[in-house]
């Protein structure tokens, strides 16, 4: 674990709400229009987080999947990612069930999470799933208000390096100091615990950077650190 001594933090603040219609970056707001056109079905808008504000535990993640979250209007459901984030949180207790999907292969109806809340850097899709640093930084504050309105949260998980950086930023921290690793723990300036991850995607699993035994590693730590 790296220590550092820095002064930065998030300051408390009372209420937050996910952005339901957004359109503070252009290029995003008219791909999603374009995707309501052709699949009105499609949920196609920022897609919320899930859990609760009063959780220990945030994943953040980099965006919505265009047929996973941009599809069901839920984080991680529909594509292969959740495929490997939710049993993982289901084995160690942060969710009901391991199946982002229902029957309807829309999002599972029964799945919830205890103890843990599930984010994105950036809110909505981007075209070919990639978003600019400008996006990035747009978005931004969101991430920046949701974390501050957590105040039980003690750990952060990134997964992948956008989201790590993305994290960073949030706390106006230099990445220099923070250096991204799969499993790799730092201490934040508040006191937090950002726990890093690569990123649960089809390519990483497929390409064997990323195993089910690694990604579960993850949370197999955060569950002792929380003392549970």
């Amino acid at each position: 674990m790296r220590l550092h001594d820095c002064h930065a933090t998030i300051a408390a603040m009372q209420n937050f709400e996910d952005p339901k219609d957004c359109t503070a970056c252009p290029r995003l707001a008219e791909h999603l229009a374009n995707i309501r056109r052709r699949a009105p079905d499609w949920h196609a808008l920022p897609v919320p987080a899930l859990g609760s504000l009063d959780a220990r535990l945030i994943v953040v993640g980099l965006g919505p999947g265009e047929k996973g979250a941009n599809r069901t209007g839920r984080p991680f459901t529909g594509d292969v990612a959740g495929e490997l984030l939710y049993p993982a949180l289901h084995r160690f207790g942060f969710a009901s069930v391991p199946e982002a999907l229902g029957p309807d292969k829309w999002a599972n109806p029964a799945m919830r999470l205890t103890d843990c809340r599930i984010t994105n850097a950036v809110r909505c899709l981007p075209p070919a799933n990639k978003p600019t640093t400008a996006e990035i930084r747009q978005c931004n504050g969101h991430l920046k208000r949701e974390l501050a309105a957590m105040p039980n949260l003690q750990v952060i998980v990134a997964l992948g390096a956008i989201a790590h950086q993305a994290l960073l930023w949030s706390y106006d921290l230099k990445l220099k100091n923070y250096p991204f690793g799969h499993n790799v723990k730092h201490q934040l300036p508040d006191g937090r615990l950002l726990v890093d991850s690569y990123h649960c995607s089809g390519y990483n699993w497929r390409t064997g950077r990323l195993s089910r035994e690694s990604f579960e590693q993850v949370f197999a730590g955060i569950k002792a650190h929380l003392g549970e």
